[in-house]
């Protein structure tokens, strides 16, 4: 859905590559680490496409929380995030083996979340359904009512794919866009 914003035309490929995380490894780390790996995953079968890599984690209080997987999973995570700041990770990584290009941008975004009960909890998780998502919530569905406040310097970060960040390293690697 962002992607389509550009107006390019483009494939999706889900590589499978172990995400789990190094010794030590910062929340920023781990998230440029794996947009690069899925990047590098894809390109090794397509050297002369341009390959975008894509991967975002959260942080709160020094731990690294990634997606849910599981209605119980995301409640625990949105129960352990209210009234607290939580910072997101988003990084792409944008290479083209052919001609040697490689991009890389981790974009933060500051998130707090509002005090939030277990009903509402409970009710957010069974309407978005967040499973798939770094932080069991969705700002561009009704996640957003959950927050006090989000600062970023690329909005749709949070979202998923941070497109000022992308565009910029796009053209770099000559593609035209508006």
């Amino acid at each position: 859905m962002l992607l389509e914003r550009l107006g390019l035309e483009f494939e999706t490929f889900s590589p499978d590559i172990d995400e789990t995380r190094l010794n030590g490894e910062s929340a920023e780390d781990l998230v440029a680490r794996l947009a690069g790996q899925k990047a590098d995953a894809v390109a090794a079968d397509k050297p002369s496409t341009v390959v975008i890599g894509s991967d975002q984690v959260a942080a709160c209080q020094g731990k690294i929380i990634g997606k849910p997987g599981s209605m119980s999973n995301a409640v625990r995570q949105l129960q352990d995030f209210s009234g607290k700041r939580v910072q997101f990770f988003t990084a792409i990584s944008v290479i083209c083996l052919e001609t040697r290009l490689r991009l890389d941008h981790t974009t933060p975004t500051d998130v707090c979340f509002r005090e939030l009960s277990d009903v509402e909890i409970e009710r957010y998780v069974n309407l978005d359904q967040p499973l798939d998502c770094a932080g069991s919530f969705k700002s561009e569905r009704a996640g957003i009512s959950l927050l006090e406040s989000m600062t970023s310097n690329d909005p749709t970060a949070i979202i998923g794919l941070p497109l000022i960040a992308l565009s910029r390293a796009l053209r770099k690697a000559g593609f035209l866009l508006p």
